[in-house]
């Protein structure tokens, strides 16, 4: 996996965005992105998605290692979290492969197909990241 950047060199820019492509192949698999909270100074949120086509090839994983190292390592940051559906396992187990904790559960978080839906939420500090790296 290749990783392409948008975003850089703007201190201002509170949006980082990754597109996931496949080297070998030199196709478009998805995208990751990074977004600074401004409420919550030393935190961003992180979210990603991928074609069904490159799900079970650890694209997801990678990903959020990208975002996580993004932010930890370059921007200094504090707190990274995302949200994923409730049904949606694959992301569970590529944030919780990353290192990310399941920390709970938005109710009705999300509005999908005129329904309102739930969110789980997964995080990992600073602390948290360094640890693993070492």
């Amino acid at each position: 996996m290749r990783q392409r950047r948008g975003g850089e060199g703007d201190a201002a820019v509170r949006v980082r965005a990754l597109a996931v492509d496949e080297q070998s192949a030199g196709a478009l698999v998805g995208f990751g992105r990074l977004a600074l909270d401004p409420h919550q100074p030393g935190g961003a949120t992180m979210g990603f998605a991928l074609r069904p086509v490159s799900w079970g090839h650890g694209y997801g994983v990678e990903t959020v290692r990208l975002l996580l190292a993004l932010g930890f390592e370059e921007l200094g940051l504090h707190r990274i979290w995302g949200a994923r559906s409730p049904v949606n396992e694959a992301s569970a187990k590529a944030m919780a492969r990353a290192g990310m904790i399941e920390e709970g559960r938005l109710r009705e978080h999300v509005r999908k197909g005129g329904a309102w839906r739930d969110s789980v939420v997964h995080a990992i500090l600073d602390r948290e990241w360094t640890a693993r790296r070492t």
